[in-house]
Formats: C-alpha cells, structure tokens, sequence
C-alpha cells in the first residue's frame, strides 16, 4: 500500500493532539522497503516523523520499539525516537515522534583520527553496555552465542537452496560458522541495523568532517540481545581502514567489558553474510528485482574472496621463503662457513702434465708415504727411442746401462755396520743394485698400494718421465758380464 504525504500528515494530526502541520514531506521508499515515512513541520514550529507500516510484521516489530526506545532514552547519551502518539492503520499502528537533528553519515566517507569516528564508537560502546534486562523488558529476543550460530547456520542452508549463492562462498561460509572457536561471545544489547542512514551526526564546522558528532540513532526494529560483531559489519564493509581503527579504538576504552579477540573476525563474516539476509528478505517480499540485485552482489563477492584469497595464499609462500633463507642465513652465520664455503680441491688427473715431478721411489730401509698423491711436471722432450729422459733420469755408464746411486763416484756408501765406509762387492753380481726398480714385492713391502701399473715381474722399470704415472714395459738394458 503507498499513502500520500498528505495522508500520512493527516494520520499524524490525529494521533498527536496539538500538532497542526504546516507543511509535509514525503520519503521516498525504496523498493522491498518495511515503513513509510514523512517529515512534518507544524505551526508551532515542531518537526515531527511518522512512520507507518506497510505489513503485519512491520507493524508487530514498531509496537515492539515502542516500549524499547522509552526505556533507552533514559540509559544512552545520544537521541532515540521517543513515541508521542499512535494511530492505527490496516497493518498496525502507525507511530509518530520528534524528528532528531542531523543528517546520515556516509561510512565511506568517514574520516579517521578523533572526532566523528572516535564518537561512533563510543556510542556502539554504549549501547552494548546497557544492561541485558532492558531488553527483556521490551519483549525484545534474545540469542546466546551457540543459538545465534546455529541461527547463522540455518540462513545460510535456506540460501543455499535458492541456488543463487556460489559454492565457493557456501564453502568459506560453512568453514567459518562450524569453527565453534569463534563463536564464544558475550552476549549484549545489539541494535541490529548499525547502519549510516540510521545515524544522524551534526558538524560544527561543515566544511570539516572531523569537526562531526553523533546526535541520535534511529530504526530499532531488529534490536536483539546477541552478538555485538553484527553492528560493526557496516564498518567493517565501508569505513576506511584508519576509520575502522580509530572506531574499534575507542569502542574498546568505552566498553565495560573487554571485547573478545574474535569480535572483527565475526564482522568481517557478517558483513559478508549481510547479502544472504538481503536475498531472503527480497525472497519474502516477493522483490524479484531485489533478488537478481542480491545474487549479482553475492557472484560480485565471490570473485572478490576468491582473488583475496589467492593473493593471501601467494603473501604466505613469499612469506615463508622469506623466513626459510633467514633462518638459513643465521644457522649459517652461526656455524661459521662450512666445507661447501671452502675452494674446493682441484681434481688430480694422472694422465695429464703436471708442475712438479714424481718423488723418486726410495730405497729399502728409507721411511716413505706413497699412499699420498702427487703432482708432477710437464712432460720433458721424448728421445728418438721413445723412452723419455729427464735431468732427473740416473745418467748411463760407458757400457750403456744405467748408473745407480751406488754406482756413481759421488754415491754415498753404507756398510752394513752403518759406518758409513761403504764397498761394492764386485764379485757377487747378486749383490749388485737392481737398476730395474722395485718390484711388485718391493713395492708390497713398501705399502704401495695405491701404486697402478703392470707387475714389473717380467722386466719392467719405473719411468721417471715427468708427468708419468704407471710403470712403462721396456726392454731391460743387457747387464756387463764378469769380463766387462
């Protein structure tokens, strides 16, 4: 039913008497909407406001707020509408009061630091803070946390069927309402439609929306003892971050009680959720128009947490590479450097020339590491022959054959009493130096293990070629026979 501004004006001189209206002024309702309201200005000079229902159900909740907002008036420090007169309509009764000063406030637009912000949280502070009782007393209702969950949980479930809701929001929804962590409040006085329009705030400087404070907050009608997060899901959907935290700053110093640590995490779901409700009220009235405008939000919100999602899960891999090389470079900074921070050793390669030759095997008797490696020179010039020499290489008697280092004048000679007065015996060809060098025996009892090459058995000499590694197979040079 739609009643002209004029109606509405008569309806209101009824119900209060004196109130002669001198001009009126309709207020557009907006589309799925519960009351139907106009401002009054009367010949007194008065400003007044009635509001009439345009259901059962809205007329049943305005009979409720009656009772309610003369309780509050007493017990908050900002305006609630105070019922002067009532009159009765098909739906109800229509309500009329004085109109309170100021103008809504654009949460968008609000402003951080002290002034109009600081004011909004007091005030949800005092609200939350009057006593439980009041409400009881109004017949309000009334939801204990685990009641409300559950309540959260059966909307959802009732949306879902509408299949306007996507999958990927029914998921984070239902994630978020079965973590029974959440959900350990106290419950409060809750105004239930904290929203900008319903709050009027004067300025004492127009041009400086800090200068703002909130006169009066209007619309009751869902007023409830429950969860307090649900007047802050507005804020939590509109205000700018600096606002938001100037608002719960001061919402925190002006309760009586601590809020609990999950307070915003519960805003931020229901100001999420507030879609749903907006679908299923569209849904009882029979606003189809209203329906399609609450699934093309709720399709807009889904890809909205699905990319913040993406990017908190992408922060969170950044972040945890960034903790792993830290804590790699502190472990590393604490152990000091370790064998991968040393050069690391050149590879030996006995095939290839080196820079400084092979130790000569030594004697019998004489303390020796072979088991070590070494490094070697270049390869020297290669004789015609194909049996390289080097200034190193024994040089050859006059019979061709090598001299050892008993055979040179210069050789010191050992007694076997160690005098050091040393002989040959010339006459025993057994005792002479094998020039061959050591054998596989030898070299067993030298513990030349690492030493490779073929057995030297058969007449092999070890060839002191720089840069050689294995024993060369050559052709024994003919000994001097006893007449040499």
């Amino acid at each position: 039913m739609t009643r002209s501004p004029l109606f509405l004006a008569a309806l209101a001189s009824s119900a209060v008497p004196g109130l002669d209206p001198a001009t009126v002024e309709g207020v557009r309702t907006r589309l799925g909407g519960l009351y139907e309201v106009a401002y009054l200005h009367d010949t007194q000079d008065r400003r007044w406001v009635i509001k009439a229902p345009l259901t059962p159900a809205a007329g049943a909740m305005l009979e409720d707020v009656v009772s309610l907002t003369t309780l509050l008036g007493r017990r908050l420090e900002v305006a609630v509408p105070i019922v002067r007169g009532q009159v009765v309509v098909p739906e109800g009764r229509a309500v009329v009061y004085p109109r309170i000063p100021g103008h809504p406030v654009d949460f968008r637009g609000l402003p951080g630091g002290p002034g109009l912000a600081s004011d909004l949280g007091r005030t949800l502070a005092h609200i939350h803070n009057v006593e439980l009782a009041v409400l009881d007393e109004a017949g309000r209702p009334s939801y204990d946390a685990e009641t409300h969950r559950a309540r959260q949980l059966s909307e959802l479930d009732r949306a879902a069927a509408t299949g306007h809701v996507p999958a990927g929001l029914l998921g984070r929804w239902e994630r978020a309402l079965e973590d029974v962590s959440h959900w350990r409040f106290a419950p409060t006085v809750v105004h239930g439609s904290f929203r900008g329009s319903h709050v009027l705030a004067t300025f004492d400087d127009d041009e400086n929306a800090t200068s703002g404070r909130v006169r009066g907050v209007l619309a009751w009608e869902e007023s409830r003892i429950g969860d307090p997060a649900d007047d802050l899901a507005a804020l939590v959907e509109l205000a700018p971050a600096a606002a938001l935290d100037t608002v719960l700053e001061a919402y925190a110093q002006s309760r009586v009680e601590r809020p609990d640590p999950n307070l915003l995490v519960r805003a931020r779901l229901a100001a999420e959720m507030s879609a749903v409700h907006r679908l299923l009220a569209a849904l009882s009235a029979g606003a189809l128009p209203l329906v399609d405008e609450a699934a093309d939000r709720l399709r807009a919100l889904d890809e909205l947490t699905h990319a913040e999602e993406e990017r908190a899960a992408e922060e969170a891999r950044a972040r945890l590479v960034r903790e792993e090389a830290e804590r790699s470079r502190q472990q590393g900074a604490a152990e000091g450097p370790g064998p991968a921070a040393r050069e690391p050793d050149p590879a030996w390669d006995a095939t290839q020339p080196h820079d400084t030759p092979v130790a000569a095997v030594k004697p019998t008797g004489i303390d020796s590491d072979l088991t070590q490696p070494h490094t070697v020179a270049a390869p020297a010039a290669t004789e015609p022959s194909g049996i390289a020499t080097t200034s190193e290489s024994p040089p050859a008697d006059s019979s061709g054959a090598p001299q050892t280092e008993d055979d040179r004048p210069d050789a010191p000679r050992t007694d076997d009493d160690g005098s050091g007065a040393g002989h040959v015996n010339d006459m025993d060809p057994a005792a002479q130096p094998d020039d061959r060098g050591p054998t596989s025996t030898d070299r067993a009892e030298l513990g030349e293990s690492n030493v490779t090459g073929p057995a030297d058995d058969e007449g092999d000499v070890l060839d002191l070629h720089e840069g050689a590694s294995d024993f060369v197979p050559v052709d024994p040079p003919p000994r001097p026979g006893p007449g040499a």
